[in-house]
């Protein structure tokens, strides 16, 4: 089995780190570039920055604060928000991100993510894929905007095509299971993990260290987002890495 990686997630919003419940009630939980080193710091494999109202705003991700991130870490680092073309992608990655992620775009353009991958490459190409589950439980249905608005699109199917299109990883957020902490959705995630090739990232729903471990090994994820626990000191990144060597999955670093 490859190492599994942890990730910690920061939520930007007007340069500040937020966090909420199925995307709403936000509040500041601190300083993006102070969290992103103090994760790095305390053994998190990647930092993920993303800016969430920068759909909404319809302008482009915060790059002074995304710069000023990427320049204290030495963990890989994706930024996304905001980012509409190849040409953003490019700004994005200038800014220091090692990959980026496209989420409201690439539903209303697939082929931002292959001219994407075709000029830089399909490693640093990340689809970011919010997904609700449809009433009845009958699949999930993709959301964009933020997770405000529905697209009628499947989840699993749209996984497949921004594979087709080029995209080097997902990165999939349960908008159902986001800041409740009762688990990943590991349904979800075990669904659109086994139809694609690439890495998926699972998000939403993490509520204490064991959490981790289980969508890795029961969900065929091959990382786990983490924001909201970490956030408010209800774990660490130790003690999750500690929970994965528990059950036996290979990880990086910390004793």
């Amino acid at each position: 089995m490859l190492t599994r990686r942890v990730i910690a997630c920061l939520d930007v919003k007007g340069g500040r780190v937020v966090k909420g419940t199925q995307f709403v009630a936000l509040r500041d939980v601190g300083d993006p570039v102070e969290l992103a080193t103090r994760y790095e710091e305390a053994g998190a494999d990647e930092i993920c920055f993303l800016d969430i109202s920068a759909t909404d705003e319809e302008r482009g991700t915060l790059l002074d604060v995304a710069r000023r991130t990427a320049e204290r870490l030495f963990v890989p680092l994706t930024i996304g928000g905001g980012v509409r073309t190849a040409d953003d992608v490019g700004r994005v990655l200038r800014a220091g991100a090692d990959k980026v992620s496209i989420n409201s775009a690439a539903v209303h353009d697939p082929s931002v993510l292959s001219r994407s991958a075709e000029r830089f490459g399909c490693q640093c190409v990340v689809a970011s894929i919010d997904a609700r589950r449809r009433p009845g439980g009958d699949g999930w249905e993709v959301y964009v905007n933020g997770g405000k608005k529905p697209t009628g699109i499947d989840a699993v199917e749209w996984a497949e095509k921004c594979v087709a299109h080029g995209a080097g990883e997902i990165l999939l957020t349960s908008i159902d299971r986001d800041g409740a902490r009762t688990g990943y959705d590991l349904e979800l995630t075990r669904s659109v993990a086994n139809s694609v090739s690439v890495p998926v990232i699972a998000s939403g729903g993490a509520g204490e260290a064991s959490h981790i471990p289980q969508v890795l090994l029961e969900a065929n994820a091959d990382a786990a987002l983490v924001a909201g626990i970490l956030h408010d000191g209800v774990t660490s990144i130790s003690m999750i890495k500690t929970a994965m060597r528990e059950a036996k999955v290979p990880t990086r670093g910390v004793a």
